[in-house]
């Protein structure tokens, strides 16, 4: 196991090429959420926070309660690796699960960094999109499809497929983003289960290469 010493510098390293910086992240993740609505994101989950009112009426006046769920150092590292911890968040999209994944993707805050909290998605993706999209410019990092388990149909079940390669570090980087993903979907209320796959069409972190989360 690695030592905080150790660890931390992976952190550092790890947080140094945020993929948004905190004076536009917002304003930029609107944008691109916006963008990202009509990508297979077809259903609005109802969000764990929200009420039936605000989601009702979100179209006009979007401020949904959500949040996103971040490992946190050293329980996510030391103990146990599918620990994840919230924080809150608002978006300002319905498209509410998409807008969650990429504030997984952007980060913490510095200060929930400083109080231990990360996530190793914001540097394990690389390299072009796959994915056609008017925003972001090159495409998305992920499609999200609700009700279906990659091309089938499932109610219940969404699909996240990363655009772009997606490389990790080890297994229990592997988990972390697992967890990060699965407790960030599942807070809405429509989704039960969470497939997530590669830009090749194959399941994540699957070391059997029998593509089980299909199955």
């Amino acid at each position: 196991m690695k030592s905080l010493r150790n660890y931390g510098s992976h952190l550092t390293i790890a947080t140094r090429r945020p993929r948004f910086t905190s004076a536009v992240m917002l304003g930029a993740l609107l944008l691109l959420a916006m963008g990202l609505s009509g990508c297979g994101e077809s259903l609005l989950p109802t969000a764990h926070a929200a009420t039936n009112a605000q989601i009702s009426t979100a179209s006009t006046a979007t401020s949904i309660p959500i949040r996103v769920f971040f490992s946190k150092f050293p329980e996510s590292v030391e103990t146990n690796f599918a620990a994840v911890y919230p924080v809150d968040r608002v978006s300002p999209t319905v498209a509410v699960g998409t807008f969650a994944i990429q504030l997984l993707i952007a980060g913490p805050t510095l200060s929930e960094q400083h109080d231990g909290l990360f996530t190793e998605l914001n540097t394990m993706l690389s390299g072009p999109s796959n994915c056609s999209a008017p925003l972001p410019v090159g495409g998305p990092d992920f499609t999200l499809t609700l009700n279906k388990k990659g091309t089938v149909a499932e109610p219940g079940t969404a699909t996240l497929k990363f655009c772009r390669s997606i490389s990790s570090p080890g297994v229990g980087a592997d988990a972390r983003v697992q967890a990060q993903i699965n407790a960030t979907l599942k807070q809405f209320s429509s989704i039960k289960k969470v497939v997530i796959l590669t830009k090749d069409g194959h399941c994540f972190a699957d070391a059997s290469g029998q593509d089980l989360c299909l199955r």
